[in-house]
């Protein structure tokens, strides 16, 4: 008798690292672990490893993704490397468009342009990167600029022209919360979105996303990809465990401002918190997806089928990079992803 398929069967699994520090590492081991586990997911199969863009924050060194994204590239052979995301109102779009024409030129293929409209998050970080806070509200042009930078098109300033980068193909995506996946639709853009937080407005919105898409030279469908925090173990309490690293770093940033490191799990776990951070730090596990691996099957499967997403987009967090790892090799399992990069 034939087992019944996981629902995650086929699925493109994903992975974004925003290279968190752990307790007793150096900055330069986590760069280093980013790339080492770029490395151990392409092995596994995944189709894109991700890195991201944080400035002057304690706890995460992800500062420039386009040199560390070429780190990343030049120490694996298949697996697509790209942003999630480059926030594009802390950059000049020439600037950015030469950077991805110089990774495509180097990496023909394999590199994903992931665009966000974040800006720092204190305004001492601000001023020191240039911008206001309200530079996010140019989103749009900026992304249409950047894009007719690869296109030749763009007229924001005649004449000039992104060396390299022009008649390069880079994929984009638009990493959106909220009114920002009808933005990805306006221009054509692929989308990336939390999967887990608020489902029936999730599926509202990629409702609007899908109905409003407007084919583009970047993207002829939509395509929507689910960021999710997924945690798989032996057991339902292991794969929780290995989620509450991050939720203490969530809790403390949330009252002291400032991310520690990760904890390993025995240390969280004897931590004396005050009522506030017990609170923040149960609501950070909420809406976690964690469990054996049938019932992540269920659970992360059952929200790809419901939302009709295409790719899934790994964001996990732990202190120990073997439990991750483990993880990832257990999702890896379940989409079956081997068996498909061996096609």
């Amino acid at each position: 008798m034939d087992l019944p398929q996981p629902l995650l069967a086929g699925v493109p699994l994903s992975v974004l690292d925003r290279s968190r520090t752990r307790s007793g590492e150096t900055e330069a081991e986590t760069l280093r672990g980013t790339v080492r586990l770029a490395q151990q997911v392409e092995e596994l199969g995944y189709h894109r490893f991700w890195v991201s863009e944080h400035h002057s924050v304690p706890g995460v060194v992800g500062s420039a993704p386009t040199v560390l994204a070429a780190a990343v590239a030049a120490a694996t052979s298949r697996i697509r490397v790209g942003t999630g995301g480059v926030m594009l109102p802390n950059h000049q779009p020439l600037v950015v468009a030469e950077q991805f024409g110089v990774l495509e030129s180097l990496f023909p293929g394999r590199i994903d342009m992931g665009l966000g409209r974040s800006v720092g998050f204190t305004n001492g970080i601000r001023r020191a990167l240039g911008v206001e806070k309200d530079a996010a509200e140019d989103f749009s042009a900026q992304v249409q600029e950047l894009l007719g930078y690869f296109t030749g098109t763009q007229q924001a300033h005649p004449q000039v022209h992104a060396r390299p980068g022009e008649g390069l193909r880079v994929p984009a995506y638009v990493l959106a919360i909220g009114e920002g996946a009808l933005l990805a639709a306006s221009l054509g853009l692929p989308l990336v979105i939390a999967g887990v937080k608020g489902e029936q407005e999730l599926l509202a919105l990629l409702d609007r996303y899908r109905s409003t898409f407007r084919p583009s030279a970047w993207a002829e469908r939509p395509y929507v990809v689910l960021a999710a925090t997924v945690a798989v173990a032996a057991t339902t309490a292991d794969a929780r465990r290995l989620l509450l690293p991050e939720a203490w770093s969530t809790a403390y940033s949330r009252t002291r401002g400032v991310f520690p490191p990760l904890l390993p799990v025995d240390e969280v776990l004897r931590l004396d918190m005050t009522p506030k951070e017990r609170e923040i730090f149960e609501k950070s596990l909420k809406g976690q997806l964690y469990g054996t691996p049938a019932e992540v099957d269920s659970l992360l499967g059952g929200l790809v089928q419901q939302t009709g997403a295409d790719e899934v987009l790994l964001t996990t967090n732990t202190y120990d990079r073997g439990d991750l790892l483990a993880s990832y090799r257990q999702l890896a399992e379940l989409a079956g992803l081997r068996s498909l990069a061996s096609r």
